[in-house]
């Protein structure tokens, strides 16, 4: 019976887990033996004694070294990646691009790594989408981080010393996060309204009672696999032009932008933030890529001519049982795959896993991380 091991997150201020007690149970239908490393849990808000009623092991971290399977939210360390054994697999979100010492520590391991950030836009593998499922929890905690933030409330409100008017809030980038810090703030009864270069986002961001501002439609405004493509520099400066004045009259921008693997676009420019009233709020949700926000400053808050702007860079981490849930459903869908009782296919002919497989048989299959670590001389 294959080993699974659920280890405790050791990158600072990592509060996720990779499996809850639920999904223990899941893993055990699967045909593995999962064993917990104590405490792993407990940020989130499940105890050891959950995950041992589920049919859970506690072990010590040393588990890892004797694990045939490894999830985890962070990649591991290149120390941590070194433990494991040949031939077991580490399931986690990646980010190769960032973590060149660590892929690099896997493949030399012969350990089969997967980056479920690389999972296939396909029907079939929605339940697996952990972008889509941590991007959900992303968009509301940073409306709710917003609404802390700005010294105003959001709705409009009539009372005896006279109306309250609604708070404004502009958010760039309607993805799943987007949609779901409109619909948020929405709920918040803010006025919202919401720009993406890809037109179909229109009719989304209506239905959630927003409007949309149109910056017109780059071409190949939307990759294969569904997200948003990069795009020209004359393009994102007549977008820019167009944008500052919604900037400038929100009370509240909120920045979601993403390119697959590389660094985010700047939406937001010094010389955009400067219009904005004191006391105006940014949510720049990707801190962690480099900031869609000049002024940025990835995991801190920072006030620039007034304007606060927030750069935490784990967003789901601060609703850590609910975004632990979803991700530890993505996994328990994903192992389903190819986990049938209790014996692996690692059967590279099959989309999703050829797709989110970075490291196999001792060889990076990524070739953009393979190219950076030739580069290295790695």
């Amino acid at each position: 019976m294959p080993v699974v091991f659920v280890p405790k997150e050791t990158e600072s201020g990592e509060t996720r887990v990779a499996a809850i007690p639920e999904t223990v149970k899941g893993l055990i239908k699967l045909g593995l033996k999962p064993e917990v490393e104590r405490g792993a849990g407990l940020s989130a808000g499940f105890a050891d004694q959950d995950y041992a009623d589920a049919g859970a092991a506690l072990v010590g971290s040393e588990a890892r070294g004797s694990a045939d399977l490894v999830l985890g939210i962070q990649p591991p360390t290149p120390a941590q990646a070194k433990a494991q054994k040949a031939g077991s697999l580490s399931i986690c979100s990646l980010q190769p691009s960032m973590n060149l010492s660590a892929v690099a520590a896997l493949r030399d391991a012969k350990v089969t790594a997967m980056g479920l950030e690389f999972m296939p836009r396909i029907s079939r593998a929605q339940k697996m989408d952990i972008l889509s499922s941590q991007a959900t929890c992303s968009g509301y905690q940073a409306v709710l981080l917003a609404a802390v933030h700005l010294p105003k409330m959001f709705p409009l409100m009539m009372t005896a010393a006279g109306t309250i008017t609604p708070a404004r809030v502009l958010v760039l980038g309607v993805g799943v996060a987007g949609l779901q810090a409109i619909s948020t703030a929405r709920k918040l009864g803010a006025v919202v309204e919401a720009n993406d270069i890809r037109p179909a986002c229109k009719e989304q961001v209506e239905s959630l009672g927003g409007k949309f501002v149109d910056t017109g439609t780059p071409p190949d405004a939307e990759t294969k696999g569904g997200y948003a493509s990069e795009t020209t520099q004359d393009f994102l400066k007549k977008q820019r032009e167009i944008l500052t004045k919604h900037i400038t009259s929100a009370d509240v921008v909120i920045t979601t932008a993403l390119i697959p693997g590389k660094k985010a676009p700047v939406l937001v420019t010094a010389d955009m933030r400067k219009g904005m009233k004191p006391g105006s709020v940014i949510v720049d949700m990707a801190a962690a890529m480099g900031g869609n926000v000049e002024g940025t400053v990835k995991g801190q808050h920072v006030v620039v001519d007034g304007v606060t702007i927030l750069g935490d860079a784990n967003l789901p981490g601060q609703v850590a049982a609910d975004a632990s849930r979803m991700f530890a459903r993505n996994v328990t869908a994903f192992l389903g795959e190819f986990v049938k009782a209790g014996a692996l296919n690692l059967d590279m002919n099959n989309e999703i896993l050829s797709a989110v497989t970075i490291v196999h048989d001792g060889q990076v299959r990524h070739q953009p991380t393979a190219q950076a670590l030739a580069a290295q001389g790695n």
